[in-house]
């Protein structure tokens, strides 16, 4: 990619996108989901974080966030989740990045000034293991994103790669928990955990 004719929004994706690898990573190292050797160390942004080693983890996160970029770009994406689910599909936790890309926004991307906001989520990710729950045996997880908008060209090849969800939705409006949040225009993200509703039926069906 030729930075040099990079919009700003398109700049800005391309560091938000890489961000979210490392972060949705992070996300499955800190629920244990995977033992601890399937990770290694790394530095990014000048923070330690995990790498996943075993080539169809590291892939499936790389393909579904590399995915996004053209989206991202474009402001099409509205949140992205990472949810954990427990046997019946039924979420028990979402980690949710909320993000907004001013598409109006026409000056240059200050890169240092939007990696420097980003990795303060990152080390608020290496102590959020007390804001969770534990999970249940027989649990999984999934990356999905919440479009504003679906894909003019919904026939394109980025758009075929992103298929509805199986797993449940609550039915009511879950319990929210801040873990952090920035604004670096053209950027804003916000990061929160949602729990299931003290009132949230425990069956949800099919």
């Amino acid at each position: 990619m030729d930075r040099k004719n990079t919009s700003p929004q398109g700049e800005t994706a391309r560091v938000l996108v890489e961000f979210l690898e490392v972060a949705i990573t992070s996300i499955v190292f800190l629920k244990g989901f995977y033992p601890s050797e399937a990770f290694e160390r790394r530095r990014y942004m000048n923070v330690v974080v995990h790498r996943a080693r075993h080539p169809q983890l590291s892939g499936y996160i790389h393909s579904v966030t590399a995915g996004l970029l053209p989206f991202v770009q474009k402001g099409l994406v509205e949140r992205v989740n990472v949810i954990f689910y427990d046997n019946e599909h039924v979420p028990v936790e979402k980690f949710v990045f909320k993000i907004i890309v001013n598409q109006s926004y026409n000056s240059k991307v200050e890169e240092n000034d939007v990696e420097f906001a980003l990795r303060a989520f990152l080390i608020k990710l290496t102590v959020a293991e007390p804001l969770t729950k534990p999970l249940p045996s027989g649990s999984g997880w999934e990356v999905t994103a919440y479009f504003r908008a679906l894909p003019q060209d919904s026939s394109n090849k980025e758009a075929q790669m992103w298929v509805p969800t199986d797993t449940k939705q609550w039915l009511q409006p879950p319990d929210i928990t801040p873990i952090k949040s920035m604004s670096s225009e053209p950027l804003k993200v916000q990061l929160y955990l949602e729990h299931p509703n003290s009132s949230e039926p425990k069956n949800l069906g099919v």
